[in-house]
């Protein structure tokens, strides 16, 4: 069974086919589903799929993008819902930053604030964080550190800075999607080995991401077996083993 621990189900793009979606990935071994929360506006949908569906859960949190519609007293509406496993995806993101010096110290300010309340929030709440690393290792690094609960989380989408494996100490885990197919991915794919196999996590973060070969289509969950299939060869393991750890890591982390 594995386990999509990051796709984006409340996106616009499944509004018309999402039972064929999720039949599609069942039909690839896929059996359970976490939607990150990204925008309190996408939140309602995301806890509609949820409760639609016996084997979708979802996170509260909100995007560094989307930082000026953070509001926590909307994101606790929904937080104590039993489907509810996570905060996030939240984090800092340094990729699209203002021109001015002014400007980026001001952005990066605001960033971090939201970002430490969530860490925070997370820690009261003994959930797990759904963390977002964009350009901005160092001071995701030092802010998880120094205000991270036990409980820890995930680095979604895990970009490679070593830097960050320090985290695997703390119970943070690396999701690995997509890009580790990519013909590019030079660098995630020579840190892939240090990465303790304990604390490896599949995802998807569709409807992004799309692994090879069909990189350039819209991104969907059964594609976490090629995710799988070029974690094993990197590996050198059997398929099986990197489906069963990696489930086994997200049951622990999520609490299935």
């Amino acid at each position: 069974m594995i386990i999509d621990t990051h796709c984006h189900l409340d996106d616009e793009r499944y509004k018309e086919d999402l039972d064929e979606v999720i039949l599609r990935a069942k039909a690839e071994g896929v059996h359970k589903f976490i939607i990150p929360g990204a925008d309190v506006t996408t939140l309602p949908r995301a806890v509609d799929i949820a409760q639609k569906y016996d084997n979708v859960y979802f996170a509260v949190g909100v995007h560094p993008y989307d930082i000026e519609g953070y509001d926590r007293s909307v994101l606790e509406q929904y937080v104590h819902h039993p489907k509810c496993v996570a905060i996030g995806e939240c984090g800092l993101d340094y990729f699209r930053l203002p021109e001015s010096d002014e400007a980026i110290r001001e952005e990066k300010k605001r960033q971090k604030e939201v970002f430490v309340d969530q860490i925070i929030w997370a820690k009261e709440l003994k959930k797990p964080l759904i963390v977002h690393v964009r350009e901005s290792s160092a001071d995701c690094l030092a802010l998880l550190d120094k205000h991270a609960g036990k409980e820890g989380g995930v680095l979604h989408c895990y970009n490679a800075d070593e830097s960050l494996l320090k985290l695997a100490s703390k119970n943070f885990y690396y999701g690995i999607g997509g890009v580790i197919t990519f013909k590019n991915a030079r660098k995630l794919v020579n840190v892939y080995p240090k990465i303790p196999q304990e604390k490896l996590l599949l995802e998807t973060d569709a409807p992004y991401l799309t692994p090879h070969p069909f990189r350039g289509q819209r991104n969907e969950p059964s594609y976490t077996t090629l995710v799988a299939k070029k974690m094993s060869e990197l590996s050198n393991k059997p398929l099986n083993e990197i489906i069963r750890c990696s489930t086994e890591n997200a049951n622990r982390l999520f609490g299935f």
